[in-house]
């Protein structure tokens, strides 16, 4: 699996900050410990980077991602009571957008923490045309 080890080490910054807090808190909680966390993991990170979106060549808006790590992955922070397939179709879009490989959508709203590892096929496809 590509990038396993640098997934799993923001999977176990997500899983530190979660034990410590729980859930229940705003997002916004979560992100500011997760900046705390990353170093402890030793992942370099852009907090709330924000990217432009293209439509046709065209600059169509930006949208600001919650972590990009080792300019690798996308992080994206929820915190909500359950992901649904909304959170990950927006995951995806962004993975696409901003032509990354791999994205981790974290979930700090459940009783146990939830994470989903996501794929861009578009930009395997991309590549392969």
């Amino acid at each position: 699996m590509q990038h396993e080890d640098l997934t799993r080490r923001i999977i176990a910054a997500a899983m530190k900050v979660h034990s410590t807090l729980g859930n229940g808190f705003q997002e916004v909680i979560y992100q500011r410990a997760m900046e705390i966390e990353f170093p402890y993991h030793n992942l370099a990170f852009e907090r709330e980077k924000e990217m432009s979106i293209h439509y046709r060549g065209h600059e169509i808006g930006t949208r600001r991602v919650d972590f990009f790590v080792e300019n690798l992955i996308m992080v994206e922070l929820k915190a909500v009571i359950q992901l649904e397939d909304v959170h990950l179709a927006q995951a995806m879009n962004y993975l696409e957008a901003y032509k990354m490989e791999i994205g981790l959508l974290i979930n700090f709203g459940a009783k146990s923490l939830q994470f989903k590892r996501v794929h861009n096929n578009k930009l395997d496809h991309d590549l392969k045309d």
